[in-house]
């Protein structure tokens, strides 16, 4: 028997005026978790309008912008978190950066210590794109973008085990390599991965 499950997949490209090789990546996931009867929400943080946090006190004891808070009791109920973004300067995008520190506030824990579980039980895929070979980005850059979103965000807010994929040289990728991506996409949306 298998289990479904309430999935949120986190479009972080921040240009919604066109469709980008996130927002593929995005659909195969979608259909592969939907025709294995998973639940997927999508947040497109491209479409969003909310502002940037400028203080620690706001974001420790501030509210949640209106336009944010259905995304943040959609993240708080999931049961497996995607995230798909372009590698912006070596990290990514400041608009997912931005919604993740307005989604994730310590406020919405009871006490600090409750902050680290605040999203205890639920698993998380990265997948990143760039122009740059994926194997220079780990082996040169050592994903330090990708391990910070890993560590310094996700893990510490309670989110494990957590999953990722890089896809480099998406520029050139020739149409048999987008092909395979967007196969394996599918194939991590049916096993809810």
């Amino acid at each position: 028997m298998s289990v479904h499950k309430n999935i949120v997949l986190i479009l972080g490209h921040p240009d919604s005026s066109e469709a980008h090789f996130c927002h593929a990546l995005a659909d195969r996931y979608r259909a592969g978790a939907e025709s294995a009867g998973h639940r997927v929400t999508t947040v497109d943080v491209g479409r969003l309008d909310f502002p940037l946090l400028r203080s620690r006190k706001d974001w420790e004891e501030g509210e949640t912008p209106p336009a944010l808070k259905e995304a943040q009791r959609t993240i708080l109920d999931a049961d497996h978190l995607v995230i798909i973004f372009p590698l912006w300067l070596g990290g990514m995008p400041a608009l997912l950066k931005g919604f993740l520190e307005q989604v994730l506030r310590p406020s919405l824990a009871a006490s600090p210590k409750e902050w680290g579980k605040l999203l205890k039980g639920c698993s998380a895929r990265i997948i990143v794109t760039m122009g740059m070979p994926g194997f220079f980005y780990r082996l040169f850059y050592r994903a330090h973008s990708l391990k910070a979103l890993k560590r310094n965000i996700l893990a510490f807010t309670g989110v494990g085990p957590i999953g990722t994929t890089v896809f480099g040289l998406v520029e050139g990728a020739s149409e048999e390599k987008r092909a395979q991506r967007l196969a394996l996409m599918h194939r991590y949306g049916h096993n809810a991965d």
